[in-house]
């Protein structure tokens, strides 16, 4: 019952929602919106969608993060197990445009089989679940309509609510853009904290982790010595290059995440992004701790830090083309106010082709997010824009195609220049 009345609080705002369908990850979105009447004019909305399929849309909604990012991450699988095969399943998002923290994400369906499975699978859904279920269906004169479901104490499920389908705008932010901070990318301590003290319970891990943090070595804003972080994609030379700065400068070598977390990588590899990014994000805080002490007594040398943390998640998060992601001087970019900042930041980069052959050489196991970078030109140009954006301190550019000794030259140039060594 509780659940219910939370249901009915965000039901009066129901058809301020937009929506857009991720039919092809290559192509914008297709979105629309809703009106409790009938427009004189009909215009197609699902130009894409048969008359004669059978639509359906989910929309988790929570106001637990943790439980609403759990749930995200094993409904599609779900879905793909139960569901009829010839159920065609494609992410959607409902959002109030340029509202943050607004965004459902969900997924619709395109069923041809007629099975009653799909609408028993849903039904189940709606009465056991955080989740907002919808019909389509098409009139006669091809206008879509939008039935909003619900179910009665005695646990019937009925079409509650009848809503008008048509075209939307492009909105001015892509919706994927809305629920960055605080899910995507962290901005302090104590946010990220905070998403693995809720996970304790179901993840056991979570208690050593946040025991390793707790003794945390403490980090200062100015430092002694400078800190010269070095990023870029895998395969640019940074393990080549970080290794012959520590012996040309007498520095010390850090990299980021710190070793003391490897045990547990994998464990949270595996989690939905809100738990996966919290994790990394304490790693940037344990990291400071060490950049800290450190530079004390010598330049500190990091192998990655916050800006890839940072680049990596905002590039998964946005779906499509470059083009959606958060524009230049967005908050989603700026450096949070309470993590040590270093003194210079260079980002290697290097042409696609080379960058693969050197990968092709090392033959190291690979993340997720590598394999993508490799198999996906598209997800390569959102993480080398994003390194681009990001502010305070921005990155300097640094051409890694040359031989290591060149680039090394090049680098110390760069250090010497901006950090007066």
């Amino acid at each position: 019952m509780k659940m219910t009345r939370r249901m009915m609080s965000r039901l009066g705002q129901w058809s301020s929602y937009a929506f857009a369908v991720e039919f092809d990850t290559k192509s914008d979105p297709i979105y629309f919106s809703l009106n409790a009447k009938k427009s004189k004019e009909v215009q197609q909305v699902f130009k894409n969608v048969d008359a004669n399929e059978r639509c359906y849309s989910l929309h988790v909604y929570s106001d637990d993060n943790f439980q609403r990012a759990r749930f995200f991450g094993g409904l599609k699988n779900k879905l793909l197990k139960e569901l009829p095969s010839e159920c065609k399943v494609a992410e959607m998002s409902a959002f109030q445009p340029n509202v943050r923290d607004s965004v459902m994400r969900g997924y619709f369906l395109k069923d041809t089989t007629k099975s009653s499975v799909t609408e028993r699978l849903l039904g189940e859904l709606l009465r056991n679940d955080p989740v907002y279920v919808c019909s389509y269906l098409c009139g006669e004169d091809s206008g879509w309509t939008q039935h909003l479901w619900s179910h009665t104490e005695d646990g019937r499920v009925e079409a509650s609510e009848t809503y008008y389908v048509e075209p939307a705008e492009k909105p001015e932010h892509h919706p994927s853009t809305l629920n960055i901070i605080n899910s995507d990318v962290f901005y302090s301590f104590d946010d990220a904290y905070k998403v693995l003290k809720q996970c304790r319970d179901i993840i056991p891990e979570s208690k050593d982790v946040l025991d390793l943090v707790d003794q945390r070595l403490e980090s200062k804003e100015e430092t002694a010595f400078p800190v010269i972080v070095i990023e870029g994609l895998d395969a640019t030379g940074k393990t080549t290059l970080t290794e012959s700065l520590k012996e040309a400068l007498g520095a010390t070598l850090l990299r980021s995440p710190p070793q003391c977390l490897s045990p547990w990588r994998a464990r949270f590899d595996a989690e939905p992004p809100v738990i996966r990014r919290a994790f990394y994000a304490l790693g940037n805080y344990l990291t400071a701790g060490q950049i800290s002490h450190e530079a004390r007594r010598a330049p500190v040398i990091v192998d990655r830090y916050w800006h890839s943390t940072a680049a990596y998640a905002i590039a998964t998060a946005v779906g499509g083309k470059v083009r959606n992601l958060p524009q230049a001087g967005s908050k989603v970019y700026v450096w949070p106010g309470d993590l040590l900042m270093p003194s210079l930041v260079l980002l290697l980069q290097l042409n696609p082709q080379e960058r693969v052959r050197r990968l092709q050489v090392r033959g190291q196991d690979k993340t997720t997010e590598e394999e993508e970078l490799e198999a996906n030109s598209l997800f390569r140009q959102k993480v080398e824009e994003t390194f681009q954006r990001i502010q305070g301190p921005a990155c300097i550019t640094v051409d890694a195609s040359p031989s290591a000794d060149q680039v090394l030259r090049q680098v110390l140039l760069l250090i010497r220049d901006k950090c007066h060594l």
